[in-house]
């Protein structure tokens, strides 16, 4: 990788970790550029500007590790075991940081879906990716479902509670109301089958 290449990454993961922590819109690009080492003109080299920039983390490193953190799951002969599984697994790995911050992603798309198109499409094209994802999966076991299950319907209501779980325990500061929701939504998933 190249030092031009490696400064882009930096800004990337810096930039992440801000937003992360602090909104997109509270996410101060003087903070990044002291945590980078960087000066404006190499910040703007590789980004036009702060919403450039923005695309970017969401789209190179928020949503690869969303997706890839499912991808698992997803993966295995029982996708409806290995999704319990995952959510399980959270549940006990999460620690009270992640509960009081949030998934980074979810609090993006919370706090930007409404306020710029541009990460609304982006948004738009991950949840998609997402339900795809879910859909693949759970149709390589359709014999063992129940009949007339509109599987991209489940796939949407799998995720909007999983993401609705890390909003509650974000805003309660409570990681057992994750662990509540997680319980209902592995009893839903399971009851998808025959």
């Amino acid at each position: 990788m190249s030092d031009a290449e490696q400064t882009r990454q930096k800004i990337l993961d810096i930039t992440a970790d801000e937003i992360h922590h602090h909104g997109f819109q509270s996410t101060s690009l003087s903070t990044i550029l002291n945590r980078c080492g960087i000066s404006k003109g190499a910040l703007y080299y590789h980004f036009s500007n702060k919403l450039e920039l923005g695309y970017a983390v969401f789209e190179e490193v928020y949503v690869p590790m969303f997706l890839a953190t499912w991808q698992p799951a997803l993966s295995q002969d029982d996708p409806i075991e290995g999704l319990c599984d995952f959510f399980t697994n959270m549940c006990e790995t999460m620690v009270c940081s992640e509960a009081v911050c949030g998934c980074p992603l979810n609090n993006l798309c919370e706090e930007m879906a409404n306020v710029d198109e541009g990460f609304r499409l982006r948004i738009l094209t991950m949840q998609q990716k997402l339900n795809g994802l879910i859909v693949d999966a759970l149709s390589t076991i359709e014999h063992d479902l129940r009949p007339n299950l509109q599987l991209d319907h489940v796939a949407y209501f799998i995720v909007a509670s999983f993401n609705g779980a890390t909003s509650l325990s974000k805003s309660s500061r409570n990681k057992e109301i994750f662990q509540y929701v997680i319980d209902e939504l592995c009893g839903y998933i399971r009851n998808l089958k025959k």
